[in-house]
């Protein structure tokens, strides 16, 4: 593939493309702007004008990776239903994905605590704990839940959820499917938030 294959913004996309890939398959360590241009036959100068440096890259790969992130959770939580199986839905959804792409998580968590991350990715970074927290919301008002700080609520649930993605990408389920881990850890945490507040 040449350098003039690509027009109107096409080569950032196929940088991150293959920066996905890469990251994906070997780590953000392997990553790298010269190698990329090699690999799409495209001249260092021409990815310099997209990318300035590796973390401008890791900081657009962060963001495009909560926006896949993102995506899925609101696809979850947007389905019919009880909120309960909502709930469910959006947890499987979160550890399905750090299990499909462990070293993009942790790419997407590093680069948005970098000194240098952009706003774009501090924006994107925040907003699945306000859907989370508005699907507690809508739970309470619709009787599903007990009336208790929304905020709280989400945070433990979050908590919980990514706790059990962080075991499955670590290997450290002992042989349990990750799914099984998922399954019980927010049954046992949507059992904590039907039961009504102590006093």
């Amino acid at each position: 593939m040449t350098e003039r294959s690509y027009h109107h913004g096409n080569l950032r996309a196929a940088l991150l493309d293959r920066a996905w890939e890469v990251v994906d398959a070997e780590g953000a360590d392997a990553l790298s702007l010269r190698q990329l241009a090699r690999d799409l036959d495209v001249s260092h100068g021409a990815s310099g004008r997209h990318f300035r440096d590796k973390q401008a890259l890791l900081d657009a790969l962060a963001v495009l990776g909560f926006e896949r992130l993102n995506a899925a959770l609101a696809d979850a939580v947007g389905t019919a239903g009880p909120f309960a199986d909502r709930f469910h839905a959006a947890g499987d959804a979160y550890v399905g994905f750090a299990v499909r792409h462990p070293a993009i998580l942790r790419t997407m968590y590093s680069a948005k605590h970098h000194p240098a991350a952009s706003a774009e990715l501090i924006e994107v970074s925040h907003v699945a704990m306000p859907a989370l927290v508005a699907l507690f919301r809508a739970a309470q008002d619709a009787g599903e839940l007990p009336p208790r700080p929304a905020e709280e609520a989400a945070l433990v649930a979050f908590a919980a959820v990514h706790g059990v993605a962080t075991l499955a990408t670590d290997d450290l389920l002992d042989g349990v499917p990750w799914e099984d881990a998922t399954a019980a850890t927010i049954a046992a945490v949507w059992r904590g938030l039907v039961s009504p507040p102590a006093g």
